[in-house]
């Protein structure tokens, strides 16, 4: 156990700095953009935007931070406005597809996935879904009534402030991610010798082929469900590494996840704004699986006449 113990431990330091390289600058950076005037005049650029899918020009604000910082960011942007429930719940679809976007877009390209493939999904489902219930829900026009809200903390007062909030909010991030990814990294080393993982892709073999991927992305897609894409991408790493995940299925795994990732924690921290969250979650589970099955489908298919093509032509040849 004590072996277990210490080569899990060095796979989850390991993991830790490599993700800590990334995530380290772009919270540093993107903490000290928002007391700068970019974040505004990219709120403004985006307000005539806003009455396309059904949104004042506000809604700016909470979508705009909550992409270029997380989710608790951008729903104490909410609060701060008086929006209508549609206004909320439509807020709540797009931030859930679409948030840390820097952050869990860059992760993913260690993974080997394109940054641009990442990003592209997740703001075009998240502007996508926004438009569809704009269009097809016309109730929600009452004031939504928030509950408990997170706690605002006061704005630093100068340079030296902003920058020391800035190395302090990216170092407690490293170490929030240490704490998630080392005992994570143990646990996972354990059930990988102790044969687990592989009754575990067993299990969930038959989901994974619906969604047009091999039995060893399993652990990728448990992993990213439940904790997440930026502390997930620690498990995808080392199932490339170890596992033999090929290119097209950590594709069609981060399409999955990028749809729906963290589902649960990401569904309950929007209970306090006062909206239906059981359709928050229905609508992100159906978009990735349908999304990636039909992916999957026709990559498939692709891939086998492909191959068909080739047999046939060698087969001419001679």
């Amino acid at each position: 156990m004590k072996g277990i113990v210490i080569r899990g431990g060095k796979k989850g330091l390991e993991l830790t700095w490599t993700l800590g390289k990334v995530i380290f600058p772009v919270t540093l950076i993107v903490t000290i953009l928002q007391f700068t005037p970019i974040l505004p005049w990219v709120m403004e650029k985006l307000e005539p935007v806003m009455g396309w899918i059904g949104l004042s020009g506000e809604a700016a604000v909470p979508l705009v931070v909550g992409n270029f910082l997380n989710l608790y960011a951008g729903i104490a942007a909410i609060i701060s406005f008086e929006f209508t429930v549609k206004e909320v719940f439509i807020l709540a679809i797009m931030l859930s597809f679409s948030h840390n976007l820097l952050i869990e877009s860059t992760v993913a390209k260690r993974v080997g996935v394109s940054w641009w493939f990442v990003a592209g999904v997740r703001l075009g489902l998240a502007f996508l879904s926004a438009t569809l219930i704009n269009l097809f829900w016309k109730g929600g026009g009452e004031i939504a009534k928030y509950g408990l809200a997170p706690e605002k903390t006061a704005d630093p007062n100068g340079w030296l402030e902003i920058i020391w909030q800035g190395l302090e909010t990216a170092i407690v991030g490293i170490f929030q991610l240490a704490l998630i990814v080392i005992p994570l990294m143990i646990f996972m080393q354990y059930l990988r010798e102790k044969g687990w993982l592989d009754r575990f892709s067993g299990w969930v073999a038959p989901f994974t082929k619906f969604l047009g991927m091999e039995r060893n992305t399993s652990m990728t897609l448990v992993a990213g469900l439940t904790i997440g894409l930026a502390y997930g991408a620690g498990l995808m790493i080392q199932a490339v590494e170890e596992d033999g995940v090929s290119k097209k299925d950590m594709y069609l795994a981060i399409l999955f996840l990028v749809s729906c990732h963290a589902v649960v924690e990401d569904t309950l921290i929007f209970i306090p704004l006062g909206i239906p969250v059981w359709p928050l979650l229905a609508v992100r589970l159906l978009t990735a699986i349908l999304l990636t099955a039909i992916v999957g489908f026709i990559w498939n298919k692709s891939q086998q006449e492909r191959k068909d093509t080739s047999h046939e032509h060698r087969y001419n040849t001679f």
